[in-house]
């Protein structure tokens, strides 16, 4: 990865401004707080009245599941909500007979690490900053940006998130966006304001999406309790040099590719800051576990799968194959493995549901890890002897994976054979439901991709036009059907479509980028021009989206409302771009 030019970035951010610039204000009295690690309110997220009445995602019953630790002080003065939160921290009953789940909070208490709501970024400026950070990251080779991986993680996100909702979990309600990294080692990695990494390696480790989702309630854990705000603040409250260690440990060493934490922490702070942050680390991961086991369960996964991920993990540790990364960066201890064991056995039995897509998001990360012709063929043999030794976890998702790297090697009539034996074995192995249930989004998506890639023009755009309308929330189906439409030069219609979505996600430059290509061919000048000034604004390219801008107002044929609306957008992008070298110059 581009390390040096990601640190600058970051440290910038972090470092321009004094300590305690991005604090939130203390209160109304002037008299500060008294930082300690038991004696601190509950993090709280937004007004008493948001919680009145929770909604609980549909597979999870009333009652269930008790509050999050500190809950029902966060209530208090309001009687009508307290009432309610007493009544879910005794599993939906007053007849204080509580056991297992049903326990009272008491008995499922978090490790105090004390509160994110005093002398921590805000939410705004931690999402700020993760924001920047994300820029870097997405100019990396290795961040990979395809749409059916990314809306499969985010869609078990959704699902985690949901369940923290219903459960009163976390300081406040970040909007998580999730992202897969082409990386080998078993690694994730959460960062500033919601957004978190998975390593291609860590998908392919797992073996159920319950597994996977328990990884992924983990890193939500952190954010939700704004971990990485409280150990900038833990550095705020030292030194610059001892922040600046806060900021390569916690962010640097988990994208250096070497996953070693506490070397990297090591760099740059003091020996009192370094162990200081080291005991937050440990405390941080005990209570993100535990974070994470409640989201877990609460999303009805299967509660074993964090115990079986960890046991898995630990085993490799010690064998020969080296210690994998994320046991580095997530130090597994008995004590951690013991409490979710504990945990799980607690848990009430549910049947785990598994989404189809996790197998073929599965088999498409481990084409997704190689870069050469020859390991697309490596794997595809790989995949295809798993099928013949009767050893594939999915059979539809392996014959997926093989189809997916045929495509990648040119071979489309072996991979549309291939793709016709994964639907073969998926709709053998699906329940009935009507069209959708005998396919999913994977599949659509790489039907269309073939033909589209193999020239087939009519046939790819039935297909990818059939693929949106069957998954009309899909992003991996919307940009499938864009750049179906401009391969086949429908500039027209691939501009009314990317339009259509930069308004629905203004900060996704793939939009903005599909724009402004569809303009182009359509001979649209100036909506080409805003288009690239936007998506040169997401990407921190402050000076080409000025000058886009500039270009775009000096147009002869620019109508006045037009120009009223460039000009404004002008002079807001000049701010930003003035402020983000004010801070680059502290």
């Amino acid at each position: 990865m581009r390390l040096k030019r990601f640190l600058a970035a970051l440290l910038c951010v972090a470092l321009a401004a004094p300590p305690g610039a991005f604090a939130q204000a203390r209160a109304a009295s002037g008299v500060a707080p008294v930082v300690t690690q038991s004696a601190e309110p509950p993090l709280v997220s937004g007004p008493v009245q948001s919680y009145a009445d929770p909604v609980l995602p549909p597979d999870i019953a009333q009652g269930v599941f008790g509050v999050y630790g500190g809950a029902q002080s966060r209530f208090s003065g309001n009687s009508g909500v307290n009432r309610g939160a007493n009544n879910a921290a005794n599993g939906g009953s007053n007849n204080g007979t509580n056991t297992g789940w049903r326990a009272p909070i008491a008995a499922q208490q978090l490790p105090d690490l004390g509160s994110g709501g005093s002398s921590s970024l805000t939410p705004q400026a931690e999402r700020k900053l993760g924001e920047r950070v994300m820029r870097e990251l997405r100019r990396d080779p290795d961040y990979l940006d395809d749409w059916l991986v990314r809306d499969y993680l985010n869609s078990v996100a959704g699902k985690l998130a949901a369940a923290a909702n219903a459960l009163y979990i976390g300081g406040y309600r970040p909007d998580f966006d999730l992202f897969a990294v082409r990386d080998a080692q078993i690694n994730a990695f959460s960062l500033p304001g919601g957004f978190i990494g998975v390593n291609t390696g860590l998908i392919v480790m797992t073996q159920t999406e319950s597994e996977l989702a328990s990884v992924l309630g983990h890193e939500m854990g952190h954010v939700l309790q704004r971990h990485i705000s409280r150990m900038i603040t833990a550095g705020e409250r030292s030194t610059y040099a001892a922040l600046a260690g806060m900021l390569f440990g916690v962010l640097a060493g988990v994208l250096a590719h070497s996953g070693d934490l506490g070397s990297a922490i090591a760099v740059g702070g003091q020996a009192y800051a370094i162990d200081n942050q080291l005991r937050f680390s440990r405390s941080a991961e005990h209570e993100a576990d535990r974070v994470g086991f409640l989201l877990l369960a609460g999303a009805g996964y299967d509660p074993y799968a964090m115990t079986t991920f960890f046991g898995r993990l630990d085993r490799a540790a010690m064998s020969d194959t080296g210690i994998p990364a994320y046991a580095r960066t997530h130090p597994l201890t008995g004590e951690r493995i013991a409490d979710m064991e504990d945990r799980a056995r607690r848990a009430p039995y549910r049947q785990p549901h598994q989404a189809a897509e996790y197998g073929f998001v599965r088999a498409r990360a481990r084409l997704l890890q190689d870069r050469s012709r020859s390991e697309y063929a490596d794997e595809i043999s790989r995949m295809r002897t798993e099928i013949e030794d009767r050893t594939a976890l999915n059979v539809a998702a392996n014959w997926y994976g093989i189809a997916y790297g045929q495509m990648l090697l040119e071979r489309y009539d072996d991979a549309a054979a291939s793709l016709a034996s994964s639907h073969a074995a998926f709709s053998a192995g699906a329940q009935t439901g009507g069209d959708a249930a005998r396919s999913s989004p994977s599949l659509d998506v790489l039907a269309a991709d073939i033909a589209r890639r193999a020239g087939r023009d009519d046939e790819a755009l039935r297909l990818a036009d059939l693929a949106q309308k069957r998954w009309p929330q899909s992003n991996a189906a919307i940009d499938m059907h864009i750049r179906t439409l401009l391969t086949l030069r429908r500039f027209t219609e691939a501009q009314a479509l990317a339009q259509k979505e930069t308004r629905a996600q203004p900060d996704q430059p793939a939009w903005w980028l599909y724009l402004a290509q569809a303009s182009a061919g359509s001979g649209d000048v100036l909506t080409r021009r805003r288009a690239l000034a936007e998506k040169f604004a997401l990407e921190g390219a402050w000076p080409s989206a000025i000058r886009q801008l500039k270009d775009a107002r000096d147009m002869k044929t620019i109508g006045y409302y037009d120009l009223a609306t460039v000009d404004a957008r002008l002079h807001e992008m000049e701010n930003r771009y003035r402020e983000e070298r004010l801070d680059e110059k502290s």
